[in-house]
């Protein structure tokens, strides 16, 4: 390379950077916002438990049972969901998933029955499916690979934002309108938030563009870059078709290293409010101020890991050590279940570890997939690691049931990303370091 060619070629970098930097303000907050109401969606149960139980007289093994069938109707409808992506778009199915499971969201107020319970959370997981692979595939139409770590962090920031800000926001409405107009308080927080994700779903169709190219807020000369790089990338990588995104091993390989990481993923998420409550505070308020905490941390920690890997372009390490932190910080929490301090430390490493897994696996599969194979690898990977969300809350609700502890159940799932940390390094690093 002469030192012409370099002096233009790191004067086009901050032009490529201000691109990538206009796209980035105008999608992600919003797709942010978007995985927030899903994800508040999904878990807000958990906070609902510290009433509904009660209420309804159900047994753990019941909240565990509904909590987890969400995934049986996700799982089963991921990857039909996904094919109708590829044949209507992004932007029109994502739109559709969200107002349908909105709607569903807010009718949980009205279960009175175990049965009931189970129907609704598992319609729910249908209306929902396709949705994260549905954004995941939507920004492999927007970034290369390179830059691909950053942004997935940015959009599943979603996970410690709604533990954020839902948890005092879900223990607020649960406390302050409870009794208001003669229904609970867990029924006005389904209520109220089911509202936002059904609004946000209306302004996705007509707030997003199907393609770079029908982008009329970037000019050709941009449209023509992103374009430029995503063609290039692409042309290194051995799989397209939705067959190949669908059978080839290594795509499988994936998939059950999300599972064993998504089963500490969702122990967190549906069982950190009642962990709380059982290391000694009662109140539904303190409870959901308590938890956002541990989501903060995870907040920071998955973008500074996020830039890191993107900066250095390794992935599996960034990976691995993440999952085996959250491990660690499980066990611990095990260990100290009585103290509410020491307790809530070992939760924030615990949580802060297992979600920044998230996004870093998520890079993963656009490293050897293009077109509608990354669409089908990505719907595949979070169909199988979402079996993880049946397996885990279940398996936690039985235990206690059985041992009157939750700390059996934990400790069984910081093995898992144990398991998921050791298979990471079973992926070669020269298809995944890029």
């Amino acid at each position: 390379m002469t030192p012409s060619t370099t002096a233009a070629t790191l004067g086009q970098q901050p032009d490529r950077d201000a691109i990538y930097s206009r796209v980035t303000w105008r999608l992600i907050p919003f797709l942010l916002f978007c995985y927030l109401c899903s994800y508040l969606d999904r878990i807000n149960v958990g906070f609902a438990k510290l009433q509904m139980l009660n209420d309804l007289q159900f047994s753990e093994t019941v909240y565990g049972l509904g909590a987890g069938i969400f995934f049986v109707g996700y799982v089963i409808f991921e990857i039909p969901s996904n094919l109708v992506m590829i044949r209507v778009g992004a932007r029109v199915w994502i739109a559709r998933i969200m107002v349908t499971w909105g709607i569903l969201s807010g009718a949980t107020m009205f279960v009175t029955t175990p049965m009931e319970f189970y129907v609704v959370r598992f319609l729910l997981g249908v209306a929902e499916a396709g949705f994260i692979p549905a954004i995941l595939y939507y920004l492999t139409i927007w970034y290369p690979s390179d830059r691909r770590g950053k942004v997935t962090a940015l959009f599943l920031a979603g996970i410690p934002l709604a533990g954020m800000l839902g948890g005092p926001l879900s223990g607020w409405i649960m406390v302050a309108f409870d009794g208001t107009h003669g229904l609970a308080g867990w029924q006005w927080m389904f209520l109220l938030e089911a509202v936002p994700t059904v609004i946000a779903g209306v302004v996705a169709f007509f707030y997003l563009d199907s393609s770079v190219e029908k982008a009329k807020w970037l000019a050709d000369d941009e449209k023509e870059r992103i374009a430029r790089d995503l063609r290039e990338e692409a042309s290194g990588k051995a799989l397209h078709s939705v067959r190949q995104g669908l059978t080839d091993p290594k795509v499988w390989l994936l998939s059950f290293i999300y599972f064993f990481f998504t089963m500490g993923l969702y122990g967190v998420s549906f069982w950190l409010p009642s962990i709380i409550r059982a290391s000694g505070v009662q109140d539904p308020l303190t409870v959901g101020l308590l938890t956002a905490i541990p989501y903060t941390a995870a907040l920071i920690t998955m973008y500074l890991v996020g830039r890191s890997s993107d900066a250095r372009r390794e992935r599996r390490w960034h990976l691995a050590v993440p999952a085996i932190v959250g491990a660690v910080g499980l066990t611990m929490s095990a260990v100290y279940d009585t103290h509410t301090v020491f307790a809530m430390i070992a939760l924030t490493v615990a949580t802060a570890g297992i979600i920044t897994c998230i996004p870093q696996f998520y890079t993963l599969p656009p490293a050897i997939l293009a077109g509608a194979a990354a669409a089908m690898g990505i719907a595949l990977a979070n169909s199988v690691g979402s079996l993880a969300g049946f397996v885990s809350p279940y398996l936690l609700g039985w235990i206690k049931d059985l041992t009157g502890s939750t700390n059996g159940g934990v400790i069984t799932l910081a093995a898992t990303l144990v398991i998921g940390a050791a298979l990471v390094f079973t992926v070669p690093a020269r298809l995944v370091n890029r």
